[in-house]
């Protein structure tokens, strides 16, 4: 089982950095990292495995210290904001010219970078263009920017006597991939390893049309190694088998949560078992990846976190709807400010079908219309209207589809304390028909 060592972060920043929030605040939700943030240079920099600074956050008198703890073995990563200021030597690169807005195509220089693992080959960063220039050569070039037809450094590492910096002069601190390949550098400087393990993987439940697809995603991503799958019935672990002829399998959950062999599992299985298997796993010292629903209540979830918890491991819920790119696309588009304020949303999935054969289509297993396909709504909704909810009214009819338990039709809608407000409606059939609106207030 692989769990990431304490992190302990020094961020210097002289003033206010609104633009810094939320990466620092991304810094924050890892239970593994302790930030503490700092107007100036403290005279004891040995609690800390790695400084922060900004481009006006330490004086002259600093620098040395800083320098100091790097040649120690501490790690030091200098943000540069529009500013050319001089740098400290011991970085090997000074900012260049400063040049217009733009958005960035940003690239690793070398792709194969323990750092790139499973990112985008390319990542858009809105900032002004502004290249380091080297001033030494035992530079570490990490990423490049492409500007008319050429390769200029935008985030370069160096070695410091036992330690490490690097200085970044990128500027889109908000943006999900950039805060990952700071964290990311930050781990680097701290002396993180990032050789060849990889992350064994045991898929619980194997559904032809779930369990091929995970597997398939484990096979192809970078650090992932697929090793078991365990199911109740013996067809389904023939097709895994056939899938992928090197994994072990398994009937019984008792001997699969005993493999050492498993790292994560990822949980596959009807609703109503979600909360028991979960919690047997990790339990068993297992990370967890649970398709969603994560559980059918309240206090199956409040005791899967709580055991999370306990065992120290990790536990998420797998929701793969939030690639749809009808989404992503309001979501880039609020987070880029490109459109006015979201102010009230509808989203509908169903049609007039006869509902499915399947669990899908019983309550007692999927916990309904909203705990099934309203799962992936209900995420949506919460991750682009960032306001707490103040009321919840639901309603749902029971006329038609009598041989199964699921209501025909469910229809949620939510008010948010900033007065937004968000309809969900799902019909009962055997397929699924969706529409998106959103409105915006200019």
């Amino acid at each position: 089982m692989f769990n990431h060592p304490s992190l302990s972060i020094l961020a210097i920043c002289a003033k206010d950095r609104p633009e810094l929030e939320s990466f620092f605040d991304y810094l924050q939700s890892m239970a593994h990292v302790k930030l503490v943030l700092e107007k100036a240079t403290p005279v004891d920099l040995s609690p800390y495995d790695v400084v922060i600074s900004t481009d006006t956050s330490e004086g002259e008198e600093k620098i040395e210290s800083l320098e100091q703890f790097a040649a120690a073995g501490g790690g030091w990563l200098k943000l540069v904001y529009q500013s050319t200021r001089p740098l400290s030597e011991i970085f090997g690169v000074q900012p260049g010219h400063i040049g217009p807005a733009a958005e960035l195509r940003v690239l690793f220089d070398d792709p194969d970078h323990p750092l790139a693992t499973r990112l985008p080959d390319a990542v858009y960063l809105q900032g002004v263009y502004h290249p380091l220039e080297l001033t030494a050569e035992d530079i570490e070039h990490i990423l490049y920017a492409d500007w008319h037809y050429q390769h200029f450094p935008m985030l370069v590492a160096r070695m410091a006597g036992k330690g490490k910096v690097a200085c970044t002069t990128l500027q889109a601190y908000r943006h999900p991939v950039f805060q990952q390949i700071l964290y990311r550098v930050v781990r680097y400087l701290a002396g993180a390893s990032y050789g060849n393990q990889a992350l064994g993987i045991g898929l619980l439940g194997y559904a032809p049309s779930v369990g091929q697809i995970h597997g398939l995603g484990v096979q192809n991503t970078p650090g992932l190694e697929l090793r078991a799958a365990c199911d109740l019935s013996p067809e389904r672990l023939d097709r895994a088998q056939q899938d992928f002829p090197h994994i072990k399998t398994y009937v019984a959950t008792d001997a699969f949560a005993t493999d050492a062999g498993i790292d994560l599992v990822i949980i596959a299985t009807p609703p109503n078992t979600h909360a028991e298997l979960s919690a047997q796993m990790m339990a068993a010292g297992k990370h967890v990846v649970c398709e969603k629903p994560l559980a059918l209540a309240r206090r199956e979830t409040d005791a899967m976190i709580a055991m999370a918890d306990k065992q120290g491991v990790h536990l998420s819920c797998h929701q793969n709807r939030r690639w749809d790119v009808d989404y992503l696309a309001i979501q880039q588009a609020l987070r880029e400010g490109l459109i006015g304020e979201l102010f009230y949303m509808e989203t509908f999935v169903g049609g007039f079908h006869h509902p499915c054969g399947y669990w899908h289509s019983h309550d007692t297993i999927s916990g309904g219309l909203t705990y099934d396909w309203g799962a992936h709504y209900l995420d949506w909704v919460v991750s682009l209207i960032a306001e707490p909810i103040h009321t919840v009214m639901s309603t749902s009819h029971k006329r038609v589809w009598h041989d199964v338990t699921n209501a025909d039709q469910e229809r949620i809608q939510i008010r948010f304390a900033g007065g937004q407000v968000k309809c969900l409606s799902r019909f009962q059939d055997q397929f699924a028909f969706e529409a998106f609106e959103a409105k915006f207030r200019p």
